[in-house]
């Protein structure tokens, strides 16, 4: 018979060559108030290191929402000088804003509580997986004496199983550790944070209850400073690979370039440039990948999105007879439900550790930071397609003036969100018409940009928002967000409020998932309306700076965008701009009509 139910067992007795960025010095807000731990002053705890790691990693800002197994982790996070412990509303937007955050700083970091809350954050990790982002989720774990004792927990699903939660998070991280005891913490704590870095990857790791004020002797007062050796490529295979393409290019008449968005992860947006200067090719970029390059380059053409990309744009591309891909993710929505005009054997594949060249031969273990570059020096100028694509640009034309008064235009809307841009902004989208509309967006030099491409989960840039903007202290952030996917995760304006960011958010009010209608209309794409400025006004409830105005027509807008930029530069400005319901941009007319004949394709015969 087990004497022990229901009681609790005492404690058993017991940035240069690879090294990784500094914490930023960037302001943020101490979100919660600072509570020792017994060990923070004293001893090398298991959580203090932890804390040290985050900080030495380039992190300063851990979102966190509280829960029974994680609170005394969270002692320790407070604890440490170097970081911001950040509290979020639901542990969905904690996960979307380490998600912006690591888009921001090149790693992010989250807490969360066992199972009740990592089963909650398990959508924003998965998120994170697809675009090749490292956040480190760190969840609170049982006490190390409850497992294997046959017990049942609270916060989870019934059984004395516990390991339901490291199950779900195996296919959506690249490495999982579980700490239940202190001889291995720090090996796997340190495993788990270099994975991350080195993967591109979230990673997960779980951390007993009862263990991060504990001491031990591999936690030394002051870890040795964290370092990742660099990655190399394989000489002769990189030889082979540059020696390989400079034949394939050479050859060709009219060859380009497309930027995609493993650029991020390859560390390639320089080298990839360096390459344009040296062969004076045409370059563009997928979707995904807006923000990476400069588009102020005179080469650069556009975005290439088949179908629906820039004007001109994919006329030069699918009639180069050679074209380099650094970088890509060809996926159904990226290609327009597989309506792309290209040839495989026309194509140069450039992976972060991989080269296809055409039908073949493929190269391994060759770094694209370094194939870029060692191809820089040795392709023969060719402006070719540049200059085709002169001969047949037109310029674009620009939005008709509305009659005053006139029921306000989405084109005219980003027509002024264009004139708004510096390099001292950055743009996030929100999946849906804003994807669109914020492609066609020219970006100055240093204007960041940001989307989810690859997982497109609505309401993924509130939280994104939050994380972007704790990261890029430097920049002002202009978010571009749709009433469905706001109500799916509008709690966190609060937290932005808390921590005194001072972004942009245009929510545009039209009635509904406008994407959605545009692939298969239904009455399931009808929202119940808010009152989106008064819902702000009342999760602003007169603490910290905040702004709102509802706009409906031009002239309101004019003078919405003027205050925002002027008068309340300082305040999180909320712009509720109302738009017609079938207000749509082209292009989301031609890619919702090919993406839904995409899905509705029939079986194929048996």
């Amino acid at each position: 018979m087990d004497t022990h139910i229901g009681s609790v067992d005492g404690p058993s007795p017991a940035a240069v060559n690879g090294a990784v960025g500094c914490p930023a010095s960037a302001p943020g807000c101490p979100i919660m108030s600072s509570h020792p731990a017994p060990s923070a002053a004293g001893e090398a705890s298991l959580g203090r290191h932890l804390a040290r790691r985050l900080v030495q990693v380039g992190v300063s800002d851990v979102f966190a929402v509280p829960g029974d197994f994680n609170l005394t982790l969270l002692d320790h996070l407070v604890a440490e000088p170097g970081l911001r412990l950040v509290g979020c509303c639901n542990e969905l937007n904690a996960g979307y804003a380490a998600d912006g955050y690591a888009r921001a700083r090149g790693v992010g970091a989250c807490a969360v509580t066992f199972t009740v809350g990592g089963l909650s954050v398990l959508n924003a990790i998965a998120g994170a997986y697809s675009e090749n982002l490292p956040v480190i989720c760190i969840a609170g774990g049982p006490n190390s004496n409850d497992y294997g004792t046959n017990r049942i927990l609270h916060h989870t699903i019934g059984v004395p199983d516990f390991s339901q939660e490291l199950r779900c998070f195996q296919t959506v991280t690249c490495h999982q550790a579980v700490v239940t005891n202190l001889d291995d913490a720090h090996e796997q704590i340190d495993t788990a944070i270099a994975t991350a870095l080195r993967e591109s990857k979230p990673v997960y790791l779980s951390i007993s209850c009862n263990l991060p004020g504990l001491p031990h002797p591999t936690f030394t007062r002051d870890p040795v400073p964290f370092f990742l050796a660099p990655r190399m490529s394989n000489k002769m295979g990189l030889e082979a690979a540059v020696e390989a393409t400079v034949e394939f290019l050479n050859k060709a008449v009219k060859p380009v370039l497309v930027a995609g968005p493993k650029l991020r992860v390859a560390k390639a947006g320089k080298a990839f440039v360096d390459l344009v200067d040296a062969s004076g090719y045409a370059y563009a970029t997928m979707p995904s990948a807006k923000g990476f390059v400069p588009e102020t380059h005179p080469h650069y053409i556009g975005t290439y999105w088949g179908a629906v990309s820039t004007a001109f744009c994919a006329e030069i591309v699918e009639s180069a007879d050679a074209y380099l891909f650094a970088g890509p993710i060809f996926n159904d929505y990226s290609s327009v439900g597989y309506s792309f005009l290209l040839k495989k054997d026309k194509a140069i594949i450039v992976q972060p550790e991989r080269v296809i060249i055409g039908n073949g031969p493929a190269f391994g273990c060759v770094m694209m930071k370094e194939y870029l570059s060692a191809l820089a020096k040795r392709v023969q100028k060719n402006t070719t397609a540049y200059e085709n694509y002169k001969r047949i640009f037109v310029p674009e034309g620009h939005p008709l003036k509305g009659e005053a008064n006139e029921p306000l235009r989405v084109n005219v809307l980003f027509k002024h969100i264009q004139d708004m841009l510096t390099g001292d902004n950055a743009v996030l989208a929100e999946t849906g018409d804003s994807w669109f509309n914020c492609q066609k967006l020219k970006l100055p030099e240093g204007c960041g940009y940001e989307f989810q491409m690859q997982y497109g989960s609505i309401g993924w840039s509130v939280g994104a928002l939050l994380g972007y903007a704790q990261g890029a202290s430097d920049k002002r952030v202009i978010a571009c967000i749709g009433d469905g996917s706001f109500q799916v995760t509008a709690q966190d304006v609060s937290t932005m409020l808390r921590c005194e960011q001072n972004s942009i958010i245009f929510l545009i009010n039209n009635g509904g998932y406008t994407i959605e209608v545009e692939i298969h209309d239904g009455p399931y794409n009808v929202i119940k309306n808010w009152n989106y400025t008064a819902l702000v006004e009342a999760i602003h409830n007169g603490e910290g700076k905040c702004w709102t105005a509802k706009v409906k027509c031009e002239e309101e807008l004019t003078a919405a965008i003027e205050t925002a930029l002027g008068e309340k530069k300082d305040s999180l400005c909320f712009i509720e701009v109302i738009a017609h319901k079938d207000d749509t941009s082209k292009e989301l007319l031609e890619w919702g009509s090919r993406v839904s004949a995409a899905n509705s394709r029939p079986p194929n015969p048996q």
